[in-house]
């Protein structure tokens, strides 16, 4: 049985299961990589002791399943993973994973980052951190859209 290719979760993952799973029996992987994105600490100057992540089931599995379509599309990959973690989330817990693998690294290395452009800017995710003065949303940012925006893709997030 294939692994799917999304999977968004409450719970941690382990890289080295993920990357397994992604290469098993593929002989024609010559590289393989990854992101794996972390809660941060601080953001926009204030200190974070929570982020908490909601998401539209169903929705948000088919907007991530077209944004590795079109890397597939673009990029010389053979697969592609994303795990992304919803809930309430704790300064150094893992968010999110991107995995691709190629023939050569280079291919990977910009599916990778187009996957993770695209999902920082097109993925329905809503993000609400805690913070000294209360809580607050999470507004998508410029620098954002402007990495999308390399890619010939415009967005108008923030």
């Amino acid at each position: 049985m294939q692994t799917p290719r999304v999977r968004i979760q409450t719970d941690d993952f382990k890289l080295d299961a993920e990357i397994e799973a992604l290469r098993l029996n593929d002989k024609r992987v010559g590289a393989v990589c990854s992101f794996v994105g972390t809660v941060r600490d601080r953001n926009d100057g204030a200190s974070v002791s929570t982020l908490e992540l909601e998401h539209y089931p169903g929705m948000t599995e088919k907007a991530i399943e077209s944004m590795i379509d079109e890397a597939m599309a673009r990029f010389d990959i053979y697969a592609a993973r994303v795990v992304h973690r919803v809930g309430l989330l704790q300064p150094l817990d893992q968010i999110v994973l991107v995995a691709v693998t190629s023939a050569h690294r280079g291919e990977s290395f910009q599916a990778c980052e187009f996957l993770m452009d695209y999902l920082k800017t097109q993925a329905p995710f809503w993000k609400k951190e805690q913070t000294p003065e209360g809580a607050r949303w999470v507004d998508a940012r410029v620098s954002d859209d402007a990495a999308l925006a390399k890619w010939g893709i415009q967005a108008s997030n923030a």
